[in-house]
């Protein structure tokens, strides 16, 4: 039951129009703490807690004397005793407080903003952001009518006088100006190459070092990817959370994943970059799901995009817009000529940008801007001109004033784009690594940068490499590369026992495309029909020591693994019997009695083995840390890794499974199903094929690493779409700053660059 002080506090935070959360936020005491306090779990709070929630509740001198009367029961002023207060010369003793309720969840959000913090500052290296120094982005408050009302903003209780926010503000202080808006939303807008990601990382890491143990967590979700028709907002950022750090896929309190409980408790606080980037159709309906809830956010948008929305529902709730200004000829000025190599020169600091930026500065006034001076006037188009120009000896930045060659912005931003691929590619590859083709990478990364604009998301999955294909192609040459892998292991093993190069290829060629038949059919049932797409593990096995409890048990592994090797064995005992039949020239009637014998025992035994297979995995499975590295190539290997296990343990245990259990069916059905015969040897081969064969079809079409060795690996570069080696370029493609990495996934550096890559892509 809430103690006096409780009971107080939360009369006087309703009376302020304020939840727990956004108490939090003002006043920087914790949610759990102020949570404790007004359910009576916490009592006798420190005295300064209770100046902390004063202040936040904007108290006037009767609020806080009884707040303050509530916090030490019989104190009249504060800070005394019963009987008024110490006696001279006796000290002020402060109320202790009472122990803290444990919180399981504020270790994995500790450990979240570790992971997080890491994972940006190395981005931040990367991106060489700060060499020389970072970009002087800065901004005003965006125009009225994107703001909603500022009593809104400022969280004030009816009635009282209200006024805009000064949200002026530089990149470096991105953190501070989000911390003076008391709803926590903030709105961040900016044309093109304005540096909206770019502020976003430096917002999560100047988030992060302020940050108090209790606050939520910033992370950074691509919105781009998010259908707000399909999924909710809070079960896209904890599936988005699950893939970035897949430790979070461990269960949490109240039998849900860490990352749902992280989300539900408000431990999260999303930065959704890139509104813009979503389908037309979708930023409605997206506006209306993020009014529709209370997070805090921070949301990057161009701002027609995010006007064209606004116009067709309403503003953002309670979020301050404020809007990316253009960078100035000064700011070019200090920071070009830092970025070239010294000339050597009579005057040894001089570069190639001085004279075109005189140039620049030379233009009157009552003239237009130079096509260049506008480009030149957004971060995406300054790091263009420094990796063409800066960073590449032989080429002149003077050539960017030709008026004929470049008569307006638009033809000098192509040029840019145009000569970045080039440039990045004519390098000497760093020691270790390959030196690609500069026209063959283009067409490369043209195909994936239109297969993103198809999928209508900025995140380039690995695993998701062959959804740009159609259903029905994806599908067949799931089953064709299936049937291939599965035939050539029959037949090799056939023909080892038995001695028949001619049995073992016809034993390999029917039981390859069965195979090959049964898995695409299963392939297609699983995905294509449910929409689903496949997804890296985020679990691994431990053979050794006490397994942790994950989201995916035994028991229903058990039950799916035993459903799904039933169905599987009677497809194709019926079918294996049906073709003996053929070849002893039966009857119909024996013949369907044959394939019914067949199908029943390799039912049974099918069955019994994939249901063992799969409970021996769920009971070893364990979920990954929370605090793992996590980049695209990290992850491929770890769900390699998570994939080659559980088949070193699943083959010999299914494939002696079904070894052993045929020979047992065999003899207690014998008589009551027909004459069984089966030599050692045919079940010693059945079941090595079977264990072998099913792991590879288990593999190949329903993991997330086999679809990669299928597409990624196979068919796409078959076809001359990617290269051979795909997870080798596109870490090279990283490196040399083409694409970025976010989280498990790589994204483009910059959207335009996509769409200018992707346009090129459908020209040719």
């Amino acid at each position: 039951m809430a103690g006096e002080f409780g009971i107080v506090l939360r009369r006087l935070r309703e009376e302020a129009g304020l939840t727990q959360e956004e108490l939090t936020r003002r006043s920087g005491v914790s949610v759990s703490t102020i949570r404790g306090l007004e359910t009576g779990k916490r009592g006798n709070p420190r005295m300064t807690t209770v100046q902390q929630l004063a202040d936040a509740l904007a108290l006037g001198s009767e609020g806080r004397e009884e707040l303050l009367r509530a916090a030490v029961p019989g104190h009249p002023g504060g800070g005394g005793t019963e009987a008024g207060g110490p006696g001279p010369g006796e000290p002020v003793v402060e109320p202790r407080p009472a122990p803290a309720e444990q919180d399981p969840l504020a270790d994995a959000a500790e450990q979240l903003a570790k992971a997080v913090a890491a994972r940006w500052q190395r981005e931040e290296e990367h991106r060489r952001i700060q060499d020389p120094y970072p970009l002087p982005v800065r901004w005003d408050a965006a125009d009225e009518t994107l703001t909603d009302h500022w009593a809104n903003i400022r969280r004030l209780p009816p009635g009282a006088a209200s006024g805009p926010l000064d949200l002026s503000g530089r990149l470096e202080r991105i953190a501070e100006t989000y911390r003076r808006v008391p709803s926590g939303r903030l709105v961040v807008l900016g044309r093109s190459g304005s540096g909206k990601t770019i502020l976003a990382l430096r917002f999560v890491l100047d988030h992060l070092k302020s940050r108090t143990p209790g606050e939520p967590v910033p992370v950074i979700f691509s919105i781009g990817a998010w259908n707000p028709t399909a999924i909710t907002l809070r079960d896209w950022l904890t599936e988005q959370l699950t893939r970035d750090h897949p430790g979070t896929a461990a269960r949490g309190p109240g039998r849900v994943s860490l990352a749902a409980a992280l989300v539900d408790s408000g431990r999260v606080l999303p930065v959704l970059d890139g509104f813009d980037e979503m389908a037309d159709g979708l930023r409605r309906p997206a506006l209306e799901a993020l009014n529709a809830t209370t997070l805090p956010l921070l949301l990057t948008s161009r701002p027609a995009e995010y006007a064209a929305a606004v116009l067709q529902t309403d503003v953002l709730t309670s979020a301050a817009p404020i809007e990316l200004a253009d960078l100035a000829l000064d700011d070019l000025d200090h920071y070009l000529p830092r970025t070239t190599r010294k000339t050597g020169g009579a005057d040894p600091a001089a570069g190639a940008w001085d004279p075109v930026l005189e140039k620049l500065r030379a233009g009157s006034p009552d003239r237009p801007a130079t096509p260049l001076a506008t480009v030149l006037s957004t971060p995406l188009m300054v790091a263009l001109a420094r990796t063409v120009y800066s960073d590449t000896p032989d080429h002149d930045p003077a050539s960017l004033l030709d008026a004929e060659r470049f008569g307006s912005a638009e033809e000098l931003e192509e040029h840019l784009l145009d000569s970045f691929l080039p440039t990045v590619y004519r390098r000497r590859p760093r020691p270790g690594t390959r030196d690609w083709d500069p026209d063959r990478a283009q067409r490369w990364l043209g195909h994936l940068a239109h297969h993103l604009t198809e999928l209508k998301t900025p995140d380039l999955a690995w695993w998701r490499l062959g959804d740009g294909l159609r259903d029905s192609t994806r599908t067949l040459v799931t089953a064709l590369v299936t049937a291939l892998a599965i035939g050539l292991v029959d037949g090799a093993v056939t023909t080892a026992f038995s001695g028949s190069l001619a049995g073992g290829l016809l034993d390999g060629t029917v039981v390859g495309l069965l195979a090959g038949c049964l898995f695409g059919f299963v392939h297609w049932l699983t995905y294509t029909v449910t929409g689903k797409e496949v997804t890296p593990s985020s679990v691994r096995l431990r053979i050794r020591g006490r397994t942790e409890a994950t989201t995916w048990g035994a028991g229903p592994r058990l039950v799916i693994g035993t459903l799904g090797g039933t169905a599987f064995g009677f497809v194709y005992g019926f079918v294996v019997g049906l073709i003996h039949a053929y070849g002893w020239k039966v009857d119909l009637s024996s013949a369907l009695h044959l394939g019914l014998v067949d199908g029943i025992v390799l039912a049974l035994v099918f069955g019994g083995g994939a249901g063992l297979a799969f409970c021996l995995l769920g009971l070893l499975e364990t979920p990954l840390d929370v605090v793992s590295a996590v980049s695209p190539r990290s992850v491929l290997k770890t769900d390699r890794r998570a994939v080659v296990t559980q088949l070193a343990l699943a083959v010999p245990v299914f494939g002696a499974a079904v070894g052993l259990g045929l020979g047992v069916v065999v003899d207690l059905l014998q008589g009551h199903l027909g004459r069984l015969v089966l030599t050692p040897a045919a079940g010693l081969a059945v079941g090595v094929v079977s264990g072998l064969g099913g792991a590879l079809g288990y593999t190949l079409s329903l993991t997330a690493w086999g679809q990669w060795c299928v597409f990624s690996r196979v068919w796409l570069p078959l076809t001359g779409r990617l290269p051979w080696a795909v997870a080798t370029f596109l870490d090279d493609a990283y490196q040399r700053g083409v694409l970025r990495q976010a989280g498990a996934v790589y994204q483009f550096r910059h959207g335009r660059l996509q769409s200018h890559l992707a346009q090129a892509h459908r020209r040719r």
